[in-house]
C-alpha cells in the first residue's frame, strides 16, 4: 500500500483507507473517493494530479492526494 501521490500516471489502483481529518476524509467520499473504488492517474501538473474516478475526472492536490491510500 501507498499514498496515491506516489502513483504514476496511467497507473489504475484500488483506494484501500484514508488519512487526515474526519472532514477531509467525509469530503473525499462525497466526490466518490471510496474503499474499494478503482482509482486511476490519468495527468500531472506541478501542483497535483488528475485522477478519474467513478468515470468522473478530479484533480487533486499532492497533500490531498498523500491521504488516499491505495493498493
Amino acid at each position: 500500500m501507498m499514498p496515491l501521490a506516489l502513483a504514476q500516471v496511467g497507473e489504475a489502483k484500488i483506494i484501500a483507507d484514508f488519512r487526515g481529518k474526519e472532514e477531509t476524509k467525509r469530503h473525499l467520499q462525497n466526490l466518490g473517493f471510496l474503499k474499494g473504488e478503482k482509482i486511476q492517474v490519468v495527468g500531472e501538473n506541478p501542483s497535483g494530479l488528475i485522477v478519474m474516478v467513478k468515470e468522473v475526472r478530479i484533480a487533486l492536490n499532492r497533500m490531498l492526494a498523500s491521504q488516499i491510500i491505495v493498493e
